[in-house]
C-alpha cells in the first residue's frame, strides 16, 4: 500500500479521484493500492520555550538568552490535529511507500517533513512535484514521482528558516517586551517583520521631515510643441526671469530634429509579488487578499502555482503553449491571431536558468466558471498578460526636437504607436503596471534651421515628499530589500537578496497590523507610535535593516542549492541573538507606548499569535457577555468539529479556544444580513440573493458564496 499526503482535504479529494481510490474513511480515501491522507497546514510546530525547561514558561530578564541544545518539535495542541495526526502515523506505520504530496515549495516541504518526523517514518520516500492541479498535470506527475531525499536541501532550508524566526522571535520579543513595554503589551520583533516596519517608518519619517522648497522652470510653446529649458530647474525666480526677459526677444530656432523607430516588449510574466502590486494598484487589494484570490484559483484548477518568485517559463513548457491558449475560448478574439502560425518562443519567456521550484504563474487552459468578482478580476490579468507574452512588440515612432532661443537650448520629445503589438490586449484607458503608456506629444514634422514665434512661460512649482508606501510599494521594496528599483531586469536579479519570500510577504503585512504597529490610511500605510518608538529604540542595525536582512534571505537560498551549511547558518542566529541580549540589557531604560488593540466582542475567532510562533495568547480582556447559541445549531463549515456562535457583530466557531479562526460578520458589503440569510450561508455555503450589496460604490443583487478559503465574497451571475 502507498499512503499520499496531502497539505489538505480539497487537494486529497482531487488526488485521490485520479489515483481510483474513491472509498472514503475516516481521515483518508483507499482504493487502487492506494491510501490518500491529508494535513491542514501545519499539524507541527517548534516547541515551546517551557517544552525545554519550565524556567523559560515565566518572561524574566535573567533566562535570556533561550537556546536550547536541540531544536525538537511537537503537535498543534488541538483535537482535531492530534485526531488527523494519529490517523496519519497509523497509515504511515502500516504502508510500503510514502509519497510527500504537500505544496511545492519550502513551506510545504517543511510542513509535510515535520509531520513524517514526528510519525518517525522509516519508510521510502517519493516527492510529488508539481505546478498546476489540472488532471493531466497530477497524473503526469505521479507518472514521474521524484525521490524524496532530492528534497532535503530544501528541507534543511525551511527548517534553518524557522529555527532562525524562534532564535529571534523569541528572545528578542522577550526582550524588548521587558526592557521597554513597561506591563503593558507585548513587543513583537520578527526577523522580517521588524525590517519592514522599519521602511514604513522611515518613509513616514521622510515625509514628515520634508521641507518643501519653490522652484522655477521655463517652458515656451511652439507650432502647437512644449519645449521645456534643458537647464532644468531655477532656485530663484529672479534668475528665471532673466532668461525670460531674453529669450521673449528672440526666435524660436530649430536645431536637431530627430525620429527613431523603436519596439517595447511585453510585459513580464506574474510571480506572486508583481501580481499583487498590480491587484492593489488597480483594485485596491491587499497582499493576503490576492493571495486568497489566486490560491483558489489554482485550487480550481485554473492557473499554474501561485507562490512562485520567477517570471520565466521553462523551455519544455513550450509545446505547451498552443494547447493553452487554445483552451482559452473566453479570450478567442486574441489568442486568434496567435494559433495556426508559429508561436514565438522568447528568451524574455523561455528562460531555464531563471526557473527554480516553479514557473510563472500562468493560465492552464481549465475554463474559468464558478468564480466570484474578484477572481475574475485576477484570473483576467493573469490571462491577458498570458496571452501577451507571444504578441509582437509594440511598434513606436520616438522622436526627439532640440532647438534654440538665443543662447539657451529646449527640448521636446514625442512618441507615437505605429503598430499596436501586445497593447491590444489592453485598453487605452488601462495600463499595464510598469508598460503604461507615456504622455509624450504627438509631433509635427519640424525643419531643421526654421525659425519662427514662440511663447515663453515660467512656471513656479514646490518639491514634493516621497509617496507614504502602499501596499504596492511596500510588496516591491520588500522584494529588493528597500533600494528603489525600476527596472524590470535589475529587479528579477535582486530577488534573491529580497526581504521574506512571495509566499509570506502578505502575512508579514498583516503580522504589522495586528500588532497594531501600522494602520492603513486609504491605501496608505501609516506607522503607529508603538511602531515608530519600537524603531526608533533599536539600536541593533541588524534588527531593521532590510539590506542586512536579505542577506540572510540569500544564505537560506544558498542552502537550497548546496551553497551553505544550515549549522553555520544558525551558528550565526545564535550569536547574533546572544549579543543583541547583550547590547539591550545595557541599555537606558525607556518606556514605549503601547497602541491599544481592539477588543472583540465576539468569540475570539482570529486565533491572534503571541510574539511567540506556536503559543496561543491570552485574552486582554474578558468579554462583558457570553455569546448566545442560535436555536438552530450549525456545525463550523471550516474545523467541522465546533459549532457556530452568535456574538454581538458576528457568528464564531465555539472551537476558537482550540485554533479554528473562521468567523462571519453580520455586516457584509455594507448590508445586514438576517440570520436566516446568515444560517443558508452557513449550511449551504451560498446566500439566496441578496438585494442591497454593495460592489465599487453600486448597490447590486446577488448570492453571498462561502469560498474553499473560508472568506465570504460575492457571486455575480
Amino acid at each position: 500500500m502507498k499512503v499520499c499526503i496531502a497539505e489538505k482535504p480539497s487537494v486529497a479529494k482531487e488526488i485521490a479521484r485520479i489515483l481510483k481510490a474513491t472509498n472514503r474513511k475516516d481521515g483518508y480515501f483507499e482504493g487502487n493500492g492506494y491510501q490518500v491522507t491529508w494535513t491542514f497546514g501545519h499539524l507541527c510546530t517548534l516547541k515551546n520555550p517551557d517544552d525545554y525547561t519550565p524556567d523559560w514558561k515565566a518572561w524574566r530578564m535573567n533566562s535570556l538568552p533561550m537556546i536550547p541544545p536541540r531544536f525538537g518539535i511537537k503537535l498543534i495542541d488541538n483535537d482535531g490535529v492530534v485526531k488527523q495526526f494519529n490517523t496519519i502515523k497509523r497509515l504511515v506505520d502500516s504502508c510500503d511507500e510514502v509519497i510527500n504530496c504537500g505544496d511545492a515549495g519550502i513551506e510545504g516541504e517543511l510542513i509535510q517533513r515535520w509531520v513524517l518526523t514526528k510519525a518517525e517514518c522509516k519508510k521510502p520516500l517519493k516527492r510529488l512535484w508539481i505546478s498546476s492541479m489540472t488532471d493531466g498535470a497530477i497524473q503526469e506527475g505521479f507518472d514521474k514521482l521524484k525521490e524524496g531525499k532530492d528534497f532535503e536541501r530544501l528541507y534543511a532550508a525551511g527548517n534553518a528558516r524557522a529555527i532562525g524566526d524562534w532564535l529571534l522571535g523569541m528572545n528578542a520579543s522577550r526582550l524588548y517586551t521587558l526592557k521597554y513595554a513597561n506591563g503593558k503589551g507585548v513587543l513583537s520583533i520578527g526577523r522580517v517583520q521588524t525590517p519592514t516596519l522599519a521602511l514604513i517608518v522611515r518613509r513616514y519619517e521622510e515625509i514628515q521631515n520634508f521641507v518643501s522648497k519653490p522652484f522655477w522652470e521655463i517652458k515656451t510653446l511652439y507650432r502647437g510643441v512644449v519645449f521645456s529649458s534643458t537647464v532644468g530647474r531655477f532656485d530663484s525666480v529672479e534668475e528665471a526671469n532673466k532668461v525670460i526677459e531674453e529669450i521673449k526677444t528672440n526666435l524660436f530656432e530649430i536645431v536637431s530634429f530627430e525620429q527613431k523607430k523603436g519596439t517595447e516588449a511585453p510585459p513580464k510574466l506574474f510571480d506572486l509579488t508583481a501580481l499583487q502590486v498590480e491587484c492593489n494598484k488597480k483594485f485596491g487589494y491587499t497582499a493576503d487578499d490576492t493571495l486568497k484570490y489566486i490560491q483558489s484559483l489554482y485550487e480550481k484548477k485554473m492557473v499554474t502555482y501561485p507562490r512562485v518568485d520567477t517570471t520565466f517559463l521553462p523551455t519544455d513548457m513550450y509545446p505547451k503553449i498552443e494547447g493553452i491558449l487554445k483552451n482559452m475560448e473566453p479570450y478567442a478574439n486574441f489568442t486568434a491571431p496567435l494559433l495556426g502560425k508559429t508561436i514565438k518562443k522568447s528568451k524574455k519567456v523561455f528562460d531555464d536558468a531563471k526557473i527554480t521550484d516553479h514557473h510563472a504563474i500562468i493560465p492552464t487552459g481549465v475554463k474559468p466558471s464558478g468564480l466570484i468578482v474578484e477572481e475574475k478580476r485576477v484570473y483576467d490579468l493573469i490571462a491577458r498578460r498570458f496571452i501577451a507574452a507571444f504578441y509582437p512588440d509594440c511598434i513606436v515612432s520616438n522622436t526627439t526636437v532640440l532647438g534654440m532661443v538665443a543662447t539657451y537650448e529646449f527640448k521636446a520629445t514625442g512618441k507615437v504607436i505605429l503598430e499596436d503589438g501586445w497593447r491590444v490586449l489592453y485598453p487605452k484607458k488601462d495600463s499595464d503596471g510598469d508598460n503604461e503608456p507615456s504622455d509624450d506629444q504627438i509631433m509635427p514634422h519640424f525643419e531643421k534651421g526654421e525659425t519662427g514665434e514662440h511663447t515663453p512661460d515660467l512656471q513656479e512649482k514646490q518639491t514634493q515628499p516621497p509617496k507614504m508606501h502602499t501596499e504596492a510599494t511596500l510588496l516591491r521594496a520588500m522584494e529588493t530589500a528597500g533600494k528603489q528599483v525600476e527596472d524590470d531586469e535589475l529587479r528579477e536579479l535582486m530577488k534573491e537578496n529580497g526581504i521574506g519570500r512571495p509566499s509570506t510577504r502578505a502575512n508579514i503585512i498583516e503580522t504589522l497590523f495586528k500588532r497594531r504597529f501600522i494602520v492603513r490610511e486609504r491605501k496608505n500605510l501609516v506607522p503607529t507610535q508603538t511602531g515608530i518608538q519600537l524603531i526608533h529604540t533599536i539600536q541593533n542595525e541588524l534588527l531593521k535593516s532590510a539590506e542586512l536582512t536579505g542577506i540572510w534571505e540569500k544564505k537560506l537560498r544558498q542552502i537550497e542549492k548546496g551553497d551553505y551549511d544550515a549549522r553555520q547558518f544558525l551558528d550565526e542566529m545564535k550569536e547574533m541573538v546572544t549579543q543583541l541580549v547583550v547590547e539591550v540589557k545595557r541599555e537606558n531604560k525607556r518606556v514605549i507606548e503601547i497602541e491599544p488593540e481592539v477588543k472583540p466582542s465576539e468569540p475570539e475567532a482570529k486565533g491572534e499569535k503571541d510574539a511567540e510562533p506556536g503559543k496561543a495568547k491570552k485574552p486582554r480582556a474578558k468579554r462583558t457577555a457570553e455569546p448566545k447559541a442560535e436555536p438552530e445549531s450549525i456545525t463550523c463549515p471550516k474545523c467541522g468539529k465546533g459549532t457556530m456562535l452568535k456574538g454581538k457583530t458576528a457568528f464564531g466557531c465555539s472551537e476558537y479556544k482550540s485554533g479554528c479562526t473562521f468567523k462571519v460578520m453580520f455586516e457584509q458589503f455594507g448590508k445586514q444580513l438576517t440570520d436566516k440569510q446568515l444560517q443558508t450561508l452557513l449550511q449551504k455555503g451560498k446566500s439566496p440573493k441578496i438585494k442591497g450589496l454593495t460592489i465599487n460604490g453600486e448597490d447590486v443583487t446577488a448570492s453571498l458564496v462561502l469560498t474553499n478559503t473560508f472568506e465570504v465574497v460575492v457571486e455575480l451571475t
